[in-house]
């Protein structure tokens, strides 16, 4: 399926944008390249400057932001397997932080696990109200527990003109793995791994 083309038809879309953070080394020794990639679509808010309590028609057909932006990120990974995720956006100053929420429930969340290969942890999830070129820090953690500590991280994202007052941006954050030099301990990839082991 074409999902941009879903989103496109369900929502009055300005542009869709990305970012790629390729990260070699953080003051110690380079070793295996850490990718993180963000992706967003932004569109129009029929909400804006009023105050609406049924916010379906933003949630109903948010699967296709899902499966569209879930798709592109993983693309820019190169190859490589995403094992962290994070969703977000940025309301314009005329609407709300629920605005970007209700583009971002599990109807949007389940599509973003299938196109990033699975996932069995919830997905963290920043919101707010910003205006044109506010950036936001895509929280990620590891896809399948939320408690693997390496993978605790974010990615910067930000689209220069938007969103708009409004506008919305919806945004989603991957990686292909965990802080280059992480050593603070914790549980790890290699539990997770042999706890697969038993079950």
């Amino acid at each position: 399926m074409d999902y941009q083309a879903e989103v496109e038809k369900h929502y009055e879309v300005r542009g869709w944008y990305s970012a790629v953070h390729e990260i070699r080394h953080d003051g110690g020794k380079p070793g295996e390249i850490l990718v993180k990639a963000a992706v967003g679509v932004i569109i129009r808010n029929p909400f804006a400057g009023k105050f609406v309590e049924d916010l379906s028609e933003l949630t109903k057909p948010s699967a296709s932001i899902g499966h569209a932006l879930g798709a592109r990120a993983a693309a820019l990974l190169g190859g490589r397997p995403v094992e962290s995720y994070g969703k977000g956006g940025i309301a314009g100053t005329s609407g709300e932080q629920e605005h970007v929420v209700a583009c971002v429930t599990t109807v949007f969340g389940d599509p973003l696990r299938e196109q990033v290969g699975g996932g069995e942890a919830w997905i963290s999830s920043a919101s707010k109200v910003a205006s044109a070129g506010t950036s936001i820090d895509i929280p990620l953690a590891h896809k399948d527990e939320l408690y693997i500590r390496s993978h605790y991280d974010a990615v910067t994202f930000c689209v220069p003109d938007g969103p708009r007052p409004d506008e919305l941006l919806i945004c989603v954050g991957v990686a292909s793995g965990g802080r280059v030099h992480q050593r603070v301990g914790g549980k790890t990839v290699a539990d997770l791994k042999s706890a697969s082991l038993f079950e």
